[in-house]
This record gives C-alpha cells, sequence and structure tokens, in this order.
C-alpha cells in the first residue's frame, strides 16, 4: 500500500489525536495511531478504550485501500520536525513495515494489524441528539473545565453536565467549592435529558473546537456519547450517575451588587496572593462607599499585602473572605471587560457575572466563602 499526504495536515491531526493517547497502556495497540485508506482519503483514530477520537483529511494520491496501526511516538515526533511537503508512506503487509519517505530523508516502522484496534462505543437508535454552534460549545466547555473536580468518591463531579431541558441547555461543573453554570436558550426540548462529559473529552474538544466553525452535534444516551464535529468526531463511554441539584446551590437573591473592572481586579489579586496564608489561601475582601479592598496576610512568616480599587457598589458594607487562587481562576474564566459580583452575607455563597451576558447566553460562577477573623 502507497500513499501521500500533507506533512502539516498530517502533523496538525496527528499531534490532536496523541492527547488520546496514554502514556501507560493495558493493551499495546492502545499506544498506536490507525490509519485507513479509503476512496482517496486518510482516516486516523486514537483510543484509550474509553474514549476514541477519529479524523480524516484528503490525500495526494493513494493506490489500494488499507488499514494498519503504528506507534504514536516516534511517528509524531518525526513527522513534526519536517515542514510542508508531502510525505510518502510504503507499507509492505508482509514484512510489516512502513518506509516514510519526505524530500531529504526517510525513515521505517514496525506495523501492526489494524483489526487489534478498539472499536469505537456505540450509542443506541434511542439516544438523545444536541446541536450546537462549534464556537459556542466551545467557548462554553473553556469556562467550565476549571470547575470539574478530581473527586474519586464522588466520580460525577469529574466531568461536565450537560442539561437538556424544556427551557435551555445547561453546561454545569463543580467541584464543591466553586461551580459554573452556562445556559445557552436558544436549544432547548420538550423531553428532558441529561449526561455527564467525562473530563478527557472535554478537554478534547476545548482543543480541537476553537479553530473550527459550523455545527457539532451531539448523540448519546445512558452509557455512551458521539460528538461529530467538522474535521472528525469523538465517541466515548459517560460518568454515570446522578448529578447533584446545582440550581438549589445558587442564591436566588444576593442583593448586595458591586461592579468592577475584571482585568483589574485579577491584576490585584494576583499582586495580592503571595502574601496569603499556603495552606489556606484566603483574601478577605471588603467594600463599602465605591472601594473595594484586598488584604491578605500570613502571620507565620510576618507577610501582609493590602490594595483598593475603585468600583460600583449597591449595597451594605462588608467583608467576606474568598479563596484566592480560585477568584483568580473564576475571572480569567470570563472575557467580557467588567464583571458583576452578588454578594448576601459572609457566610453564604457569592455570585460573579459578566456585565454584559453573551448573545443568547447566561453565563454563572459561584464562589463558597472562606471564614475570616474580624
Amino acid at each position: 500500500m502507497r500513499f501521500s499526504v500533507s506533512s502539516t495536515e498530517l502533523g496538525n491531526r496527528l499531534s490532536a489525536l496523541s492527547r488520546v493517547i496514554n502514556s501507560k497502556n493495558s493493551l499495546p495497540i492502545l499506544g498506536d495511531f490507525l490509519f485507513e485508506v479509503n476512496d482517496g482519503r486518510l482516516h486516523l483514530a486514537a483510543s484509550d478504550s474509553e474514549v476514541m477520537m477519529r479524523t480524516a483529511l484528503e490525500l495526494n494520491e493513494s493506490d489500494v485501500n488499507g488499514s494498519f496501526c503504528v506507534g504514536n511516538h516516534d511517528l509524531l515526533e518525526a513527522v513534526k520536525g519536517i515542514s510542508e511537503q508531502p510525505i510518502t508512506f510504503d507499507v509492505d503487509e508482509v514484512s510489516r513495515i512502513a518506509r516514510i519517505s519526505y524530500q531529504n530523508g526517510m525513515f521505517s516502522l514496525p506495523v501492526e494489524n489494524a483489526e487489534e484496534f478498539p472499536q469505537p462505543q456505540q450509542t443506541s437508535e434511542s439516544a438523545t441528539t444536541i446541536i450546537i454552534p462549534a464556537q459556542v460549545l466551545a467557548d462554553n466547555v473553556n469556562r467550565s473545565l476549571f470547575a470539574t473536580a478530581q473527586d474519586e468518591l464522588r466520580p460525577v463531579m469529574n466531568g461536565i453536565y450537560f442539561d437538556l431541558t424544556p427551557d435551555y441547555l445547561a453546561l454545569v461543573a463543580s467541584d464543591g467549592h466553586k461551580l459554573v453554570r452556562n445556559k445557552i436558550l436558544n436549544i432547548r426540548s420538550e423531553q428532558p435529558a441529561s449526561f455527564i462529559l467525562p473530563k478527557k473529552p472535554a478537554g478534547l474538544l476545548k482543543n480541537v473546537l476553537g479553530k473550527q466553525g459550523g455545527d457539532v452535534v451531539i448523540r448519546f444516551d445512558e452509557r455512551n456519547a458521539e460528538i461529530n464535529f467538522e474535521e472528525g468526531n469523538i465517541t466515548c463511554r459517560l460518568i454515570e450517575g446522578r448529578y447533584p441539584n446545582y440550581n438549589s446551590v445558587i442564591p436566588p437573591s444576593n442583593p448586595n451588587q458591586l461592579t468592577v473592572d475584571r482585568q483589574g481586579l485579577l491584576s490585584a489579586l494576583r499582586r495580592v496572593q503571595p502574601f496569603s496564608n499556603d495552606s489556606s489561601n484566603l483574601i478577605r475582601f471588603h467594600v463599602e462607599n465605591g472601594t473595594l479592598q484586598l488584604d491578605a496576610e500570613d502571620y507565620d512568616f510576618s507577610k501582609t499585602a493590602t490594595e483598593r480599587m475603585s468600583c460600583d457598589y449597591n449595597g451594605m458594607p462588608m467583608s467576606i473572605g474568598f479563596k484566592g487562587s480560585s477568584f483568580i481562576e473564576i475571572l480569567s474564566n470570563f472575557d467580557c471587560q467588567e464583571v458583576v459580583i452578588q454578594l448576601a452575607d459572609p457566610s453564604r455563597a457569592g455570585l460573579v457575572l459578566p456585565l454584559e451576558q453573551p448573545t443568547d447566553q447566561d453565563v454563572l460562577m459561584l464562589m463558597m466563602p472562606m471564614l475570616i477573623n474580624d
């Protein structure tokens, strides 16, 4: 079997697929890329047995259809180092060797039987379908991933929850201390449905969707999901279990409202945070008369820091504690100019929202407070 393909296109696709492959695998074949040549197109796949990602690209030329598997690391490193030019694969199925030639050289690698490569997870005929613009899904996944947990005791918290309702599609992530809820208001269904997307396929989507347009089609049932986008698809096993009632932890009314420049607050927090206690990372927010004051202290090492900034505040004077690193993460995952921080009292969760919501969306992030000693 012989075929020729663009080195840059192949390198880009292999680089994206390589994120699926684990450093240690239960089966040697899971360390390989699957190559399938079919009618002038090259289909590529990578799998870790739970998640499979597939993509396809046009070939410059090919003689016959066929398939094989080849180890990921050496091939990826070699192809990434080749400037844009055609590279040619000559695969000898008898000796199980692939010879890859390019303008100034060649290398060879052993190949494996493609029949040993795992098959993708299949969704049932009763699967639910959601269609989302690629950029909208990418933005919402990007905003949510940082808030997912790494909790062996509560695996349902280790992914992004997709909640399809008669009024909206919500994407939710929480680790118990912070929460992100994204509502997409123009996607809804009379038949409610939901699933929990694991962190790994969500991270793969984050990397591939930012460069693509068009729509993403998600089909899912109780166990599996298939996500089809412009350049390929991802199939994965879903996290099983019941996601907590996220709406119950969102305060219905936080009357004290603070509007502040997001980048200014983010910069101030980054300057103050190094002076907080290493174990608690506590930052004290004091807001009064149009001024927000940030205080950090670590008496064990005689360190303190204070910074003030102007804000627009409508509410009673208040001091409330938040974990500095988590608040920095929240602000970093907005892309608006100003944010609104809604507070009730020092013992209740604070809400952070963009001053101007994205079109047909409702974005909200929640931060649990920390005890402060006045």
